[in-house]
């Protein structure tokens, strides 16, 4: 078994290889002066089963090219199986048609994953479970209870002071896996309209909030205005604290500013994206690893055995 890194989140890459005792593949991933991506593998991967861990996170396109074209080097490098371990899947947001002459993006990036030589693909916590059948490959989709679970239950304790909250419609069923791991908490959703992209106006809290440890919970948390406006109104309705767990923290423009003066005791995120120094020094931000997660799904992978017995 062969671990090779891109450049988007090389100090997970290196814990992943830390857990399952595997030392990264020694590559060059470097560019042109004029931005064109050249990869070269260092050692012998010929027969080998390789899994190549590349987030497609900012500057997405970068890191997807880079993605597509280390895949390339190593279906011609004639490695037997490559695994696409993509813990974020860019343009997973795109994953259907918004409006008339819009694309899906998601599926275009899963044809271009496909045609570039993978034979699968290990991710985290899709924005939508059908991107899977976008491929027509395997694919893993892990979610990130198993890691949010525990931290939840040592910060905030369980029963029935705790809500879990789905910041709109589309994320109850997530909300209520989370609420029935936390010894069947109460929930409550967040009705909201958006005006346009990247925009919203929290309209109305359904649920019983009054005095409760309110726990926001989301795949991804971008320029951070739906969960800010969230939590306040949240607060507004009554609860006892909120914080929130978003898988992905994508934290573009200025929301690491608005989430540092927003009423979230805390933000927790997984390290599917590598944080940058803002991030890093926000006194409410915290990042937890799905180093151990992924790199057990990764073995499991490879010893051909199953992994859903990692999220049940």
């Amino acid at each position: 078994m062969k671990i090779i890194s891109g450049n988007s989140n090389l100090p997970l890459s290196m814990k992943i290889g830390e857990h399952i005792k595997v030392p990264l593949t020694e590559a060059c991933v470097k560019r042109f002066s004029d931005k064109e991506i050249f990869v070269e593998i260092h050692e012998n991967i010929r027969g080998q089963d390789v899994f190549l861990v590349q987030s497609t996170s900012y500057p997405a396109n970068d890191h997807l090219m880079e993605l597509l074209v280390t895949i390339d080097a190593l279906k011609r490098a004639s490695a037997r199986r490559i695994t696409a371990v993509i813990p974020y899947f860019g343009y997973a947001r795109q994953d259907r048609k918004t409006g008339a002459r819009t694309p899906i993006s998601a599926k275009l990036v899963a044809n271009l994953i496909q045609t570039a030589g993978a034979d699968r693909v290990l991710s985290l916590d899709l924005h939508a479970g059908q991107i899977q059948g976008f491929f027509d490959i395997p694919v893993d989709n892990m979610i990130a209870s198993p890691v949010f679970v525990p931290h939840m239950v040592e910060n905030y304790g369980t029963g029935e002071d705790i809500c879990v909250v789905s910041p709109d419609v589309g994320g109850v069923v997530r909300a209520r896996a989370y609420a029935k791991r936390l010894g069947n908490a109460s929930l409550a959703i967040i009705d909201k309209r958006r005006e346009k992209a990247n925009t919203c106006e929290v309209m109305n809290v359904i649920g019983d909030v009054k005095g409760k440890k309110c726990i926001l919970v989301d795949d991804i948390v971008d320029t951070a205005g739906t969960l800010c406006n969230a939590a306040v109104a949240l607060k507004e309705n009554g609860a006892q604290s909120v914080s929130a767990y978003t898988v992905h923290g994508v934290l573009s423009g200025k929301a690491v500013e608005r989430i540092t003066g927003s009423p979230l005791d805390k933000l927790v995120v997984s390290d599917s994206i590598k944080s940058t120094d803002e991030v890093n020094n926000a006194h409410n931000i915290e990042q937890v690893s799905i180093a151990e997660l992924m790199g057990e799904a990764i073995r499991r992978i490879h010893e051909e055995r199953s992994i859903s017995v990692l999220f049940k």
